[in-house]
């Protein structure tokens, strides 16, 4: 997103004699690595750990939360101000002039300090750099939603198809980093989302609170997440209404700092911890209100700029990191994504109402290896739902985004045993133009019912009939499988992913007993012949 430049501010810092500066501050170590590695339940929900575990992602030093003694200890340097920290990076991001900002390095346990204007990187320790180089490399439920204005650019890319084949992403997890989520705590359009329980805490990174809607100086993440999850009968239907949602404030739009990368990657890793499975970021950087921080377009190879690394680390991390590639189409000295839509995260580009290219939608690189954007969507033209509660019609990749990320949250609750990774390719290969991929487009327009038919456990969950009763229930909820299914195993769950209580049947018929469980929402998993199955369940 784009921030209007205050040029007063700009002449002011232009001729100030103690300007300051924004810089990265690595540390040395962390503590207690053996037995935080040992005991990973420590460091990571256990949600965070299934995911990674299912997903054969190593759990290892990266996970260990910075150590909040050294955090303590910079705060307490003369003229220094924390902003940020990032625990993949084991690093904080402050505020302040370059003379205080070296006199970090007094400090046994800094290890290297990365000024983000570039031109003032000469007071690291050498031995550092080859450290932080390493690290970097290193249902018989037939749903039938009228989509009402949304309908083009839902059915565009065929999610309302795999709707109807109840993958809505109910049990899944999404995270939107975004610049403000005004009246989404309220709001009619979120209301279904409230009731189902599935709006999540959230954060302001920018603010440093827990109230995320505190903030309303910006509606950016409100109509980012309403093409995702907004509902509002017979009018707009998001792609993944039956998802749930974290989220995090990590853009400042009153200004464009590069501090609003590190909150970026900060949030990420709460969403890792968090065992977030897809995660949304409608917002790009490559110039700054500042030049001197500005990014070129040779920075933008995928592992340059602090933000793409730490998207990088994230898609290793097994999240599933779905980005916008920027509106930079019609720009004559720029053009191309900007980061972190570079990386290896899924990077989406927009198309009109017709499928044909948006203009301003940002291009790959030339030569256009690995290929960028990935897939594109509808973005030119599309509606969201504003802050006001009205449907009305938009511009931008941030839109086309999390038109994506929705339908990927309902293939990872079809197939939970893929990785993002597959799942990215799958996608990649369903689209229109993949043998023939372009600048403009990347591999063209998916369809995600072509993925969900691809894979030969669509064929037995298309005609698998689970039926659930009574729900909502008090003491006993007789579940009933199809034929074939009958050696499973359920296990009753919280929303977060602690198991409460596992079964296990030989028939087609089980009685299970929640008397004993306390009134809530609980997740109901099924597992037959390598197929999972997941409802929601509530208990009265």
């Amino acid at each position: 997103m784009k921030k209007l430049i205050v040029l007063g501010i700009l002449f002011f810092t232009q001729f100030s004699f103690a300007q300051t500066e924004h810089a990265w501050i690595y540390f040395t170590d962390k503590p207690d690595v053996a037995n935080s590695l040992a005991n990973p339940i420590t460091i990571l929900t256990q949600k965070a750990i299934d995911r990674k575990v299912n997903h054969g992602v190593v759990i290892d030093e990266r996970d260990i939360p910075v150590n909040e003694l050294y955090i303590t200890q910079v705060k307490a340097q003369t003229g220094i101000t924390v902003k940020a920290k990032s625990k993949w990076f084991n690093c904080v991001h402050v505020l302040g002039t370059q003379t205080d900002i070296n006199a970090l390095l007094n400090l046994a346990f800094v290890n290297q300090i990365v000024y983000a204007d570039r031109s003032l990187n000469v007071s690291s320790r050498p031995s550092a750099v080859a450290q932080i180089e390493r690290t970097v490399e290193k249902f018989e439920t037939l749903v039938m939603y009228n989509y009402g204005d949304g309908s083009n650019q839902v059915g565009m890319i065929k999610v309302d198809k795999i709707h109807e084949a109840d993958y809505t992403g109910e049990g899944v997890t999404v995270a939107v980093l975004d610049g403000g989520f005004t009246n989404v705590n309220t709001m009619a359009a979120f209301q279904r989302l409230r009731d189902n329980g599935d709006l999540l805490n959230g954060y302001d990174f920018v603010d440093r609170t827990s109230d995320v809607y505190l903030y309303t100086g910006n509606s950016h993440g409100t109509n980012v997440l309403s093409d995702m999850a907004g509902y509002i009968d017979g009018q707009f239907v998001g792609t993944a209404p039956d998802a749930s949602y974290y989220l995090f404030r990590t853009e400042d739009a009153a200004t464009e700092t590069p501090v609003e990368e590190s909150y970026w990657v900060e949030a990420a890793e709460r969403a890792d911890s968090l065992g977030v499975d897809v995660v949304n970021t409608s917002l790009g950087y490559n110039t700054f209100d500042e030049s001197k921080y500005d990014y070129t377009i040779a920075d933008m190879d995928g592992n340059t700029t602090f933000i793409t690394k730490g998207s990088n680390i994230a898609v290793e991390k097994g999240l599933l990191i779905v980005n916008s590639a920027g509106n930079s189409g019609n720009d004559p000295a720029w053009g191309i994504i900007t980061a972190p839509g570079d990386g290896n995260g899924f990077t989406i580009g927009a198309v009109n109402g017709s499928g044909n290219y948006a203009s301003f939608s940002s291009r790959g690189r030339t030569p256009n290896i690995p290929v960028k954007p990935d897939v594109v969507a509808q973005g030119e033209s599309v509606y969201v739902v504003s802050s006001g509660g009205n449907v009305e019609l938009s511009n931008g990749t941030s839109f086309s985004s999390p038109i994506i990320a929705g339908g990927m949250a309902c293939l990872v609750q079809a197939f939970p045993n893929k990785t993002n990774l597959e799942l990215m390719q799958l996608v990649r290969e369903s689209a229109s133009i993949y043998a023939n991929p372009t600048i403009q487009l990347g591999y063209g327009i998916p369809d995600f019912e072509s993925v969900i038919l691809t894979l030969s456990v669509a064929e037995n969950r298309s005609e698998a009939t689970i039926q659930v009763f009574p729900n909502p229930a008090k003491a006993i909820v007789q579940i009933k499988l199809p034929e074939g299914f009958e050696n499973a195993t359920i296990t009753v769950g919280t929303l977060v992913g602690k198991t409460v209580k596992t079964y296990t049947t030989n028939t087609t018929y089980k009685n299970i007993d929640i008397s004993e469980l306390a009134s809530g929402m609980y997740l109901l998993r099924i597992e037959a012949n390598g197929v999972q199955f997941t409802k929601k369940l509530i208990k009265q």
